[in-house]
């Protein structure tokens, strides 16, 4: 497995994303390529535009799948990870009313089985390992655990997310640890559990509102339960 050569499929198909996603179906157990795209995009892969293209071409010219391959080399060993498909993407950008352009520069999401990371060209070295190490580390663990993914509580998503971004500090150092670890005070984060999130550690990860308290949507504070899981570990 290892690291997918997204890039040929980029080439071919770039303003077309859907159709990328339709090399993706095997991945996942029958969903179609629209619903699959619409869920990768909402944790950050691009949609055509000049400006995606561009990081796109970054990307190519900075060979970044190779730095991925080395990276993905040292910490499988290091930790006797799995062996696991790696797709790499540009990172959507939107466009704001009040600013040219609202810039990311990174994003992921890790599946048992699959990783995909959604980059932008302005993404240092060490940012990419971090990222890396975050979403490798929720592979890691998933593939220790006994409990079906599908059965995870909104606590078990806080630890894990708390437990992934302190693998980030050990190996990678302060310095690149997500902004929502330092989002909060701790009196602010103890007010905000308190509010929001000890009664509702039991919801399961089906449930609609497990992500509205993990994530920070409605009128949940932004990144609460990841800002939480880091505080706690």
């Amino acid at each position: 497995m290892g690291i997918i050569q997204t890039d040929k499929w980029l080439e071919e198909e770039f303003d077309r994303p859907t159709k990328i996603c339709e090399k993706l179906l095997p991945a996942f157990n029958g969903q179609s390529a629209p619903k699959i795209y619409n869920q990768l995009t909402e944790f950050g892969m691009y949609k055509p535009s000049p400006l995606t293209k561009e990081i796109f071409t970054m990307m190519k010219e900075t060979n970044v799948w190779d730095e991925v391959r080395g990276i993905f080399h040292d910490y499988k060993k290091a930790w006797g990870g799995p062996d696991i498909p790696i797709y790499l993407f540009p990172i959507g950008q939107k466009r704001s009313f009040f600013s040219r352009q609202e810039e990311k520069v990174k994003g992921g999401v890790s599946y048992p089985d699959k990783m995909f990371l959604f980059l932008s060209n302005k993404l240092t070295s060490k940012e990419l390992e971090a990222l890396f190490v975050h979403e490798y580390h929720h592979i890691c663990r998933l593939k220790m655990q006994t409990k079906r993914f599908e059965d995870y509580t909104l606590l078990d998503s806080i630890i894990i997310e708390g437990l992934a971004e302190y693998a980030v500090l050990v190996h990678c150092g302060r310095n690149y640890l997500a902004d929502w670890c330092k989002m909060y005070t701790d009196a602010e984060l103890e007010k905000l559990w308190n509010i929001y999130l000890q009664d509702n550690l039991e919801l399961k990860k089906s449930e609609r509102k497990h992500d509205d308290f993990l994530y920070g949507l409605g009128r949940v504070p932004n990144l609460l339960g990841y800002a939480a899981g880091f505080k706690i570990v």
